[in-house]
């Protein structure tokens, strides 16, 4: 059979290995139809029946086969298993059976020993099964199905399993890939070493040779959810059910991911009766299969009690198919718990109780029932008999927690329950190490169990939210790090949800809980507890007209939760913040009413529709906490007194009456009765609870108070003496650091640090000291020696930041590599978000040190880590999305400013798109994106990001500055001037506007206008004078008109600043470079230009632009420091220095991504004309002059073109060089020098009075500061017989100018001659 169709015994195999019986069965008798009367198919029948508990059925058939040598150990050794089954014994038949086996097995052949070995390891007798292979392997070593069989009694044995998978290996070597059994052999043995991405890859291969075989399908399915790849799984569970209709795993897997991943509880119903269904029909008599789909389930939805009722019956089922089971009685007491049936919960117990006297699941089961009903003294009984036998059991993490509810119930001391409750967390989170996540995992996580964990621990925490700087509690530490895998894993059960969102909620982590709660209302919108916290939430940040609608809306969706505390204590406290004191008290004294708060009870409707969260005894408390606060608000100070007392006499002898001694010491504060609230809080001993919240309350009013650091830091010495614990030493470390003291905190940090060497958090605390005393050197080497003991990897991390400060980028490169080193691809969530943070660290580490590329390279890395990251963020952590998405963006927004340094624009505002996806309608990142489309001149992108960002927030002054720069480059002056107006008059010392004002208004022709706004600046605060700012912009103003010495001063007066130092820098270079604003390299006023200079200034302003270049930062991709260098190499006039700035020039252009950069070009040009190489610089201002005009290059294109107009007049194209001036003059009216250019030309075609009216402008926009204008307009004048403006003109020159050469002689008395006559 097997030579003809090797997937039949495979499937019979696999069906046996899963405990699907029936399944088997159907497998056999299909071949049996097929290939007649096999021995071995027969053989297997006969197994089955024997499973199913026909066991004279079974014998009847292997009589029959215990003849036919292929089955003939195997027949014998059924029938030997079956016997002994059988209510009576036959021994007569036992001995015969046998000694008749000793005799076959000797003498049996490989196929023999095969299938007796086989038969031995579906029975669980794993020692004799290796016996018989062993012998078989002896005979045929390369036996395939032989060494897949061996696998897998080693893999179930558990003794090597590094055997096993050297068996399955060679399984598949010796049938050429072919043998069924060694891939799942092979899948299994990989998942059990954890290499789940080994094990997919070999169903991979079983998937695709065996097409039609669905089981590789189900196991395939399996590892996926194990490497928790959710989508995949599901596809894979519906290629099973197309070709199985009726597949009950992938019906289960449908189920899990129903409740467990969407929380469809609706849905769940339907898919668990019809899988309820496939098993009556396909499994009726397999107990197993009913009892671990009903347990798993039941865990996991979260008390509903439809679905709870559907795994109640199939518990039951597994009751009556074995009914002398006292684990499956023991499960059905459980479904009663579940359900509320507590008196018939205890029935099952004991029932299991009689069927086992040692099961210890029952006796637990027991004792939570009698604590559920009150009967603390018989539990206390039982549990103290459970804990003496605990040796001979082991731990049990419900025996722990059962000992602590216990506890809470008797109202012992936290300090006595605390420590049940974290052996009870650590207990139970040991049993799921190494397990893969699936059905087992689940059912072993028990989320039921850890709701009702963590909901009677979190009576141990405080129930107000923590202060920033205060102690976290440890009790809220332990419930996230519970609730965490079940927000993970179980992201579906909205109960899990709302605990996390209150844990997170009580840690003061505000934003996490909400989006915790959401997540949760999003499942379900009628869960009023979550409303209820939703309203605390918005209360406790003033938002307290939300606070009362979702009060509303929990009403709307659950009448009966008025008749909660809890819902007029939120009510009270949103009135009181609103001012509503008076009715505050009235709604307080209801709350007071209500039963469960003035004596513990249900605190609930017994007509709610949902089971609303119980009042807790800490709420009980604020509620009168609450009410004597209000009382004394409106100075009821004996009313306030009264409900303190009251407080006091209702809570005595109970850990919370501490808390109301130190809510009556925080109104002794109120009424700044100091010492009362100190000597109340003194009045707390070691001894109580809330002790150390006590010193810390009595610190801060050390400190804040009577501002007396010694006694506030006396107060953590005290808590440390009398309770030296990590956590008080940490508080008095954390005491020394705010009162600046880093050397004794340090002290405490070590001392502490030496009875825990491993606590990572110290050695980064002590890390942090030393960096805060700059003692730097310390401080790598206490991180690297703590490395070296093993601490955790975020300290390299903090390390290599600490390195990256000091710029030893080499180290920081090597610590953060060490870091990131992994053996196999991170999988765990938290890996995958501290490997992301360690790559955008190194991203930095190769930017500052010069590697723009690499810093792309690992950037582009961490943002596909932080998309994997996201989409397990959003299942698993929901609350950590918002932390999640705000890191892909800063990624992104990096990426792009790192290509847009690279003018790689395209890939820019890709990123930038991107970021907004993650981060819609941030206003940094739209300025950014909106900026990156203004200098591409893309105006209408940028004009629909800045107005879509302007809705967002009207009031953005850099989206205003923006916006009028872009009407301004849409020669819409008139509303750019206006947009700047308004943001001046709104913000005079907005600087940043200010300067793009002084810009525009020089571009339109209105520089003297800017004289107003400085002037109101100048107004607007007496320290304007000396802001840095303000003198970039003054330096600015001073520059335009043409006053090189005063803008040096005011930008000097920047330059130091960390905002407007490099912008002055660069400005400061540009004028000592060309202080006269002169056309370098052009030949037209060369001899004029000449004249005017002063060698030994010139030679004094090029040295101060050479330090100046010295001091600037260079960043990486940045070009300007480079070609500032290269014109102040071309000022020198030395040829050789021209020549070393031309190649540079010319390098900056073959460079990808600057091979048309308009500086570049214009410098190549200017090298050119000096070494006397008119066509070629000639060639490269063509260039320039075929591209659009941006605002960024405004300046160099400028620049270009009055050169390249200056060639064209040398070579006598007035009309040319004319089109190219007026070009200037379109987007510049100011610049002077184009006006000298033109009146130049008129006045070489002889038109004085048109050649005097651009002089005049050029006069006028120089400020008359330049002699040179002057004397032209003076002399064109005279040649228009304007004699007198001549003059006039002439006087203003010879004012500034007094030794100004030939105007007086040439002009001056020319023109009063002329007068004369």
């Amino acid at each position: 059979m097997t030579d003809v169709d090797i997937q039949t015994l495979a499937k019979v195999n696999y069906y046996l290995r899963e405990n699907y019986v029936r399944h088997a069965q159907n497998t056999i008798h299909e071949g049996l139809q097929k290939y007649g009367n096999d021995p071995v198919l027969r053989f297997f029948n006969a197994f089955v029946c024997i499973l199913e508990d026909r066991v004279q059925e079974g014998m009847r058939e292997l009589e029959t086969l215990k003849e036919i040598r292929e089955v003939m150990v195997c027949s014998l050794l059924a029938l030997l298993h079956a016997h002994r089954l059988s209510d009576s014994v036959d021994r007569e038949a036992v001995d015969m059976l046998d000694a008749r086996l000793k005799k076959e097995r000797k003498v049996a052949n490989e196929k023999g020993l095969y299938y007796a070995a086989l038969f031995l390891y579906h029975t669980s007798r794993h020692d004799k099964a290796r016996e018989y292979v062993d012998r078989m392997l002896k005979i045929d070593p390369e036996n395939s199905q032989g060494n897949a069989l061996k696998g897998w009694v080693e893999l179930a044995s558990g003794k090597d399993i590094k055997k096993a998978g050297k068996h399955f290996e060679d399984s598949l070597i010796a049938e050429s890939t072919k043998n069924l059994d060694g891939f799942f052999g092979k899948a299994r043995f990989l998942e059990k070493k954890h290499n789940y991405s080994g094990a997919l890859e070999t169903l991979n291969q079983a998937v695709v040779t065996f097409s039609n075989f669905t089981p590789t399908l189900i196991e395939k399915m399996k590892i996926q959810v194990a490497l928790q790849t959710w989508e995949d799984a599901t596809e894979t569970a519906q290629r099973a059910l197309s070709k199985d209709p009726r597949c009950i795993e992938a019906k289960k897997f449908q189920l899990l991911y129903c409740i467990a991943r969407e929380g469809h509880l609706e849905a769940a119903e339907e898919k668990m009766r019809d899988i309820t269904q496939d098993v009556d029909m396909l499994e009726p008599k397999n107990a197993q299969l009913y009892y671990e789909i009903g347990r798993v389930f039941s865990r996991l939805v979260g008390r509903n009690q439809k679905l709870l009722q559907l795994t109640f019956e199939l518990i039951e089922r597994a009751t009556q198919l074995e009914n002398r089971s006292a684990e499956y009685m023991t499960e059905l007491g459980f479904q009663h718990l579940l359900q509320g049936k507590h008196k018939e919960a205890l029935k099952c117990y004991r029932a299991a109780m009689r069927l086992d006297e040692t099961s210890v699941q029952a006796l637990m089961g027991q004792i939570r029932v009698q604590i559920l009903e009150g009967q603390l003294e018989e539990a206390e009984q039982q549990l103290t008999f459970l804990k003496e036998v605990q040796a001979t059991i082991g731990k049990s993490a419900e025996l722990c927690y059962l000992g602590a509810v216990l506890g809470l119930k008797k109202k012992l001391a936290h300090e006595m329950v605390i420590p049940s409750f974290n052996e009870a967390i650590e207990t139970h989170f040991a049993t799921l190490r190494g397990l893969p996540l699936g059905d087992r995992y689940y059912y072993q996580l028990n989320p039921d169990f850890l709701i009702c964990l963590v909901k009677d621990y979190l009576n141990l925490a405080p129930g107000q939210p923590n202060v920033s700087g205060e102690t976290l509690s440890p009790v809220l530490k332990k419930c996230s790090a519970v609730l965490d895998p079940i927000a993970r894993l179980v992201p579906g059960l909205t109960e899990g949800l709302y605990l996390m969102a209150k844990v997170k909620f009580l840690i003061g982590d505000a934003d996490s809980a909400q989006a915790s709660l959401k997540h949760c209302l999003d499942q379900d919108e009628t869960y009023a507890d979550a409303h209820l916290l939703l309203a605390q939430l918005n209360m406790q940040r003033g938002d307290f007209e939300t606070a009362n609608q979702l009060l509303e809306v929990a009403l709307s969706h659950n009448f009966a939760i008025r008749e909660h505390p809890i819902y007029h204590l939120i009510r009270a406290r949103a009135q009181k913040r609103q001012g509503n004191v008076s009715e505050a008290i009235k709604t307080l004294q209801v709350a007071m009413a209500l039963p469960g708060v003035k004596r513990l009870g249900s605190g609930k409707s017994k007509a709610s529709a949902r089971d609303i969260e119980q009042i807790s005894v800490n709420d009980r408390v604020t509620v009168f906490l609450e009410l004597a606060d209000a009382h004394r608000q409106l100075g009821h100070n004996p009313e306030a007194a009264n409900v303190v007392q009251n407080a006091l006499n209702e809570f005595k002898d109970t850990p919370e009456e501490v808390r109301i001694m130190i809510a009556n010491a925080d109104l002794a504060l109120a009424r700044e009765d100091v010492e009362e609230a100190l000597s109340m809080l003194r009045n707390i001993t070691q001894e109580q609870p809330y002790y150390i919240e006590a010193r810390e309350k009595m610190a801060y009013i050390y400190l804040h108070h009577r501002k007396d650091k010694r006694l506030y830091a006396s107060c953590y010495r005290e808590l440390v003496e009398k309770n030296p614990t990590p956590q008080t030493s940490l508080l008095l470390g954390d005491a020394y650091m705010s009162i600046q003291e880093p050397e004794r905190a340090i002290e405490v940090y070590e001392q502490a640090l030496q009875k825990n060497p491993r606590d990572s958090t110290l050695a980064s605390k002590i890390g942090q000291a030393l960096v805060q005393t700059h003692n730097y050197g310390k401080a790598i080497n206490y991180y690297e020696k703590a490395l070296q003991t093993g601490s955790k990897n975020y300290l390299r991390y903090d390390l290599a930041d600490l390195l990256l400060k000091l710029r030893q980028f080499e180290r920081a490169e090597k610590e953060l590599e060490i870091a990131l080193k992994r053996e196999a691809p991170s999988s765990a969530l938290q890996e995958m978000q501290e490997e992301v943070k360690c790559l955008v660290l190194l991203a930095k580490v190769h930017y500052k040190s010069g590697s723009l590329d690499r810093a792309i390279t690992t950037l582009a890395k961490a943002r596909e880590m932080q998309i994997r990251v996201l989409n397990r963020v959003q299942v698993e952590q929901p609350d950590a999305l918002p932390a999640a998405k705000q890191l892909a963006a800063n990624i992104c927004v990096e990426i792009a400013e790192h290509a847009t340094s690279c003018r790689d624009f395209d890939k820019a505002i890709k990123f930038y798109k991107e970021a907004l996806l993650y981060k819609d309608n941030n206003s940094k990142i739209m300025l950014a994106l909106a900026n990156l489309y203004l200098s591409l001149e893309d105006l209408d992108s940028c004009l629909q990001t800045c107005t879509t960002l302007l809705k967002n927030d009207k009031d953005n002054n850099d989206a205003t500055v923006m916006m009028a720069d872009l009407m301004f480059r849409k020669n819409e002056f008139e509303t750019s001037t206006f947009h700047f107006q308004q943001l001046l008059e709104r913000s005079p010392c907005h600087y940043d506007a200010l300067s793009r004002m002084i810009q525009l208004l020089r571009r339109i022709g209105k520089l003297g206008d800017a004289v107003h706004y400085l002037e109101m600046a100048q107004q607007s605060s007496p320290r304007t004078s000396s802001d840095p700012g303000f003198n970039y912009c003054k330096g600015f103003y001073s520059w335009y008109t043409g006053d090189a010495n005063a803008a040096l001063k005011h930008f000097n007066m920047a330059r130091r600043d960390t905002e407007w130092g490099d912008k002055a820098l660069f400005n400061m270079i540009e004028i000592c470079l060309n202080p006269d604003n002169n056309t370098i390299g052009g030949e037209t006023f060369e001899s004029v230009d000449a004249e005017a200079s002063s060698g030994d200034a010139d030679q004094m302003a090029l040295k101060t632009a050479s330090k100046l270049i010295q001091e600037l930062k260079v960043k990486p991709g940045d070009v300007r420091p480079q070609i500032l260098h290269d014109h102040l190499l071309i000022a020198t006039k030395d040829k050789s220095n021209i020549e070393r700035a031309l190649q540079s020039f010319m390098q900056i252009c073959s460079t990808e991504g600057y091979r048309e950069h308009v500086a570049a070009l214009h410098g190549m040009a200017t090298a050119y004309m000096i070494l006397k190489q008119t066509p070629r610089a000639r060639n490269q201002l063509k260039l320039v002059a075929k591209k659009r005009w941006t605002f960024d290059d405004a300046e160099e294109l400028e620049k270009s073109w009055l050169l390249l107009a200056d060639i064209y007049i040398q070579s006598g194209k007035y009309d040319m060089s004319t089109d190219l001036l007026k070009r200037c003059l379109e987007h510049n009216k100011s610049c002077s020098k184009a006006y000298e250019y033109m009146g130049y030309i008129m006045e070489k075609e002889s038109s004085y009075k048109d050649a005097a009216k651009n002089y005049e402008a050029a006069w006028t926009y120089s400020n008359k500061h330049n002699p040179a204008i002057g004397y032209k307009l003076a002399f064109n004048y005279l040649k228009a017989k304007r004699f007198v403006d001549a003059i006039d003109i002439c006087r203003q020159v010879l004012e500034g100018h007094p030794s100004y050469p030939k105007i007086r002689k040439d002009i001056l008395e020319k023109a009063r001659a002329s007068l004369r006559v």
